[in-house]
């Protein structure tokens, strides 16, 4: 005991003297001559801790910028929401995509469960918008142009303006933060608040602006939360964090396109564990505490609510609706007024059933005829077979012995496996027939088609029932069979391909007979509706899936729905490289001088002084890097100013790059409207750009001249995008009259490009 009270004593007074040997340096080196007084400066900086000489820096960059932040963060937010709500009514008729997200709200509110490529959480806020502003579900959502008349669709249209609202807050706010200036926060804000695009994406039932308002949430709650590095596990330590967490589930909620801001946020954590690491005075138990709690925040809590969000979707949407046939029949069992829900039916198949045949690939579609023929020069000028998404009375077959034209009325013997069947169109009476002509799409699979009459027909009308994993005489199982239908002349299998036809085919899934008989859940097949009156019935409420089996079918559905999206009738696409040239806008409505015409396009003010300022950023990242490392002697705060170009404009850099260039890898149809997440991180960029230039002024003109400059170019740079806003402004507000390239139109003057089309 003794001798431990020694030992602390000594590493006490060792201690003390060490303190007292600093003070007296400290002191010595602080009475030096006056050209020796930076080393004293940089000596007594060193002995600050980090989150004084942070705070310090802060006030110390801040000290030139206007106190009344919360004065121009209410202006900001005046003219935000002015802008976006103004005539938020008009027109009173269905614009571009209001048709589908509007007729979701619908769904939502009607409980009826639909399908859509996107993840719920948008929709659900649309749906709880219109409920909550007395709108009843009612509305059709046909067509663009469709009249609303006494429909309450302000609530809508309200929600989404109100969230796009706040991208002009939350740019001044994360700019502010990444900079602390003043400036730069105002010219981004004011970028986003003029921008006719914006506007536009802002005010009517869509999915964007929800999109954007989580994306930037996440940005601000990250910013915020690395202000907070010196404060760690603090109360605003955590909120910060777990709020961005929730942003981010949010984000990706909407659209999967919450993606890129997740990795973005991702990107960002991992450079703050890096520096964490590094740090030699934080020991391994902390830094595995740091760890746990991004984990934890940023993993754990999103991914808990985004399976809270697909939880919700499904106990709300409980009912059938158009989305069922996208989805397997175990799935379809859990809607109520499914022909499945609750439902019994005969457990085995038997000839004379009259059933349904569901392909097992997702969204493959159940087996489908018509009578409408294959056109001149597809093949045999036969009845089409195809495979169709929705429930359909087309889909009935019966199933017959090979030689048997009235099996339906003999006894109820068994299909087993091994069997030879001839299946025949309930509404056509033709015969399901292969040959060896080309498929429509597929050309090295053979053409399907519906052949004979009334039971006639040939050879080519026999399939062999292959029960998967089944032996020779074992039964086939209602919904749990997965079979397979192999052409006895030709020896091919039956197979929905995925593949979606042209308008002949109506625009329905091509279904051929593959030569090639390896197992793919393209060739399998499930019995779904099976009518038997000779045999017994069982129930299928047993076969009901887990919550997490349909929230996997779910999202498989959902990636390849998206990654098969076409462009519709007369619908304008576009390709990446036309987005940040502003190259074409998208028509919201309508199409001539007579109609209220509203035209998506950005503000080419706006537009090009950001892209002017990626390549802008980029050379002046380039000079100041050589600068630094050719030891060029700066002011400390010129070194601050570059360190923020870096920093807080490499984030918005790296933001822009990760929300644009992943669209030149997609397969999918690409529009215009892809590019605004992108839009918002180029203009944050653009203000900390034009605001290192003008605050570096000083190094080509005389120091008396620059503080006046400065004011005079902030002030000319917002009068102009203010001018361009009044010039563009009809694009987002509405427009009639001579539409630009006719004589006498108020918009010729501002018809810039050729292929702007208002």
């Amino acid at each position: 005991m003794e001798k431990q009270q020694c030992t602390a004593q000594s590493y006490t007074a060792r201690d003390t003297t060490i303190r007292n040997r600093k003070i007296h340096i400290f002191k010595t080196s602080c009475s030096a001559p006056p050209n020796e007084k930076k080393d004293c400066d940089s000596l007594k900086e060193s002995n600050e801790t980090h989150g004084e000489r942070y705070h310090r820096r802060r006030r110390s960059s801040s000290s030139d910028e206007p106190p009344s932040r919360s004065g121009l963060l209410l202006l900001v937010a005046g003219l935000s929401f002015s802008t976006r709500l103004y005539k938020i009514k008009e027109p009173p008729h269905v614009c571009w995509d209001e048709t589908h997200f509007g007729k979701m709200g619908s769904y939502y509110i009607n409980r009826t469960f639909f399908f859509d490529v996107h993840p719920p959480l948008g929709k659900m806020l649309i749906g709880l918008a219109g409920y909550m502003s007395g709108y009843d579900g009612t509305f059709p959502f046909s067509k663009p142009g469709d009249k609303y008349e006494h429909h309450n669709y302000w609530g809508m249209r309200g929600l989404c303006a109100g969230l796009g609202s706040f991208l002009p807050i939350f740019a001044y706010l994360i700019v502010l933060e990444a900079s602390h200036s003043h400036t730069a926060a105002v010219i981004a804000a004011a970028l986003l608040i003029f921008d006719t695009g914006c506007i536009t994406i802002s005010q009517y039932i869509l999915l964007d602006p929800i999109l954007m308002f989580f994306i930037m949430a996440a940005v601000l709650s990250m910013v915020k939360f690395n202000q907070q590095q010196y404060r760690p596990f603090s109360a605003p330590w955590w909120f910060w964090m777990v709020l961005t967490g929730v942003n981010l589930s949010g984000a990706l909620g909407v659209k999967f396109v919450g993606l890129f801001v997740i990795l973005l946020v991702g990107l960002n954590t991992a450079s703050d564990l890096w520096r964490l690491l590094g740090d030699l005075d934080l020991m391994l138990v902390d830094f595995g505490k740091h760890l746990l709690a991004r984990i934890f925040a940023l993993i754990l809590l999103p991914v808990f609510l985004y399976v809270t969000i697909f939880a919700v979707h499904f106990v709300v949407l409980n009912k059938s609706g158009p989305g069922d046939g996208f989805f397997s029949s175990a799935f379809q069992s859990r809607l109520i007024g499914n022909n499945l829900h609750n439902a019994s039916m005969p457990e085995y198949l038997a000839y004379g059933s009259t059933i349904t045949l569901k392909n097992l690939r997702i969204a493959g579609g159940y087996l489908h005829s018509h009578w409408h023929l294959y056109p001149e020069g597809v093949g045999a000028k036969q009845q089409q077979v195809t495979a169709y998404l929705h429930k359909d009375y087309n889909n009935l077959w019966l199933v017959h012995r090979q030689n048997d034209t009235n099996s339906q009325w003999g006894a109820p013997d068994l299909v087993r496996h091994g069997d030879v069947i001839r299946l025949e169109h309930k509404e056509t009476t033709r015969n399901l027939h292969s040959h060896l002509h080309e498929a429509p799409l597929t050309k090295k699979h053979f053409q399907v088609t519906g052949y004979g009459m009334n039971g006639t027909g040939d050879n080519n009308d026999l399939w062999r029932v292959e029960v998967c994993g089944g032996r020779t005489g074992d039964p086939v199982k209602v919904l749990r069979s997965k079979v397979r239908f192999l052409h006895r002349a030709t020896g091919c299998v039956l197979f929905s391909s995925g593949k979606t036809l042209p308008k002949w085919g109506w625009e329905q899934v091509e279904v051929t007979c593959s030569p090639y008989l390896k197992e793919t859940l393209n060739s399998q097949w499930n019995i779904e509706d099976h009518i038997n009156p000779k045999l017994p019935n069982i129930s299928l409420s047993v076969l009901k899936p887990h919550f997490l089996e349909i929230l996997m079918e779910s999202h498989i559905v959902m990636i390849r729905g998206n990654s098969g999206l076409k462009p519709k009738d007369n619908e304008v696409t576009s390709k990446p490289w036309h987005w940040p040239i502003n190259y074409q806008g998208l028509r919201f409505s309508g199409v001539n001088e007579t109609e209220y015409r509203v035209y998506l396009l950005g503000n080419p003010v706006v537009w090009w002084l950001n892209l002017a300022c990626l390549g802008l950023y980029l050379i002046l990242v380039a000079v100041t890097s050589v600068a630094f490392q050719r030891g060029v002697n700066v002011s400390q705060k010129r070194r601050e100013l570059s360190l923020v170009l870096t920093r807080g404009g490499g984030l918005f850099f790296l933001g822009w790059l990760l929300h644009y260039i992943p669209f030149y890898t997609m397969g999918r149809v690409l529009y215009y409207h892809h590019y605004f997440p992108a839009m918002l991180f180029s203009s944050m960029l653009t203000g900390i750009t034009l605001d290192f230039l003008l605050k570096m002024a000083d190094l080509v003109l005389p120091a008396l001249f620059c503080e006046q400059l400065q004011r005079v170019l902030e002030v000319f740079i917002l009068l102009v995008i203010l001018y361009s806003f009044y010039l563009f402004h009809p694009l987002s507000y509405g427009m009639t009259g001579p539409l630009a390239h006719e004589p006498g139109s108020a918009m010729a003057k501002v018809k810039w490009m050729e292929s702007w089309d208002f």
